[in-house]
């Protein structure tokens, strides 16, 4: 294994941007939800006329579906996801538009019979219930409470009113109250195991907000108890929550 000093340099030196996990292969590994969102999705989009799919990151999971609808539109605020959405998608019809400075959704009452999203950022429940076609459907995959927080609180301590957030639970009752029927909710907690130092620094450059204040210079000595116990053979154990919700209007 390459010295620590050498891994970090790795993991700061290599690109973040997009919504790929790719580099992680052999640094570490995350279990996946059983109801495989990409494919529910690749099939929810064969079988309508217009989808919108909400903070579609670099557009990688959108660009998995083989076949897009005849109006196929996607949204992204950040500016490094947004510009690779635009190489992905751009050639195949897509239609991706720039919210970093939208309240609403730039889009007309009733517009689509599909809204999707894998992981938003703070679902608006209003505005979908707006943009959706009568009898149209939202289907997303979202972060769950107090994800990956073994991680985060190693460098940040405890978070008890954060780990609080996110709840299935109460964003059903958000979607009814803003129109929409939930039909679907389910839960699942993921292993997620990390082998060394690199893969932690960085997840920790591309999801920013796990830990809002992080630099290798700031953690320095965190990141090097942990290396040590990784080089004993054990890997860092996080658990990711995630839940699929489904809601009709």
């Amino acid at each position: 294994m390459k010295s620590f000093d050498e891994l970090l340099k790795d993991a700061m030196e290599t690109d973040v941007q997009g919504w790929g996990f790719d580099w992680l292969d052999g640094k570490a590994t995350e279990e996946r939800p059983p109801w495989g969102y990409a494919r529910l999705i690749r099939e929810r989009l064969s079988q309508v006329k217009s989808a919108l799919d909400l903070d579609t990151g670099g557009g990688e999971v959108l660009n998995e579906a083989p076949e897009f609808p005849a109006y196929m539109a996607a949204t992204e605020a950040w500016p490094p996801n947004l510009k690779k959405a635009r190489e992905l998608l751009l050639p195949r019809g897509g239609n991706i538009v720039d919210t970093s400075l939208n309240k609403t959704l730039p889009f007309n009452d009733q517009s689509f019979d599909l809204v999707t999203s894998r992981h938003p950022v703070a679902p608006d429940w209003p505005e979908i219930n707006r943009v959706l076609k009568p009898g149209g459907s939202y289907l997303a995959q979202h972060v769950g409470p107090a994800s990956a927080f073994e991680l985060i609180e190693y460098f940040l301590g405890p978070l008890p009113k954060e780990r609080m957030c996110r709840a299935s639970g109460k964003e059903k009752e958000e979607a009814e109250m803003a129109g929409l029927k939930v039909i679907d909710l389910r839960t699942a907690r993921c292993r997620m195991e990390f082998f060394d130092i690199s893969a932690v620094v960085w997840i920790l450059r591309k999801c920013v907000w796990w830990v809002p204040d992080f630099s290798v210079e700031k953690y320095y000595k965190e990141l090097q108890m942990m290396d040590q116990i990784m080089r004993l053979g054990h890997p860092f154990v996080a658990y990711s929550t995630r839940h699929l919700i489904e809601a009709k209007r």
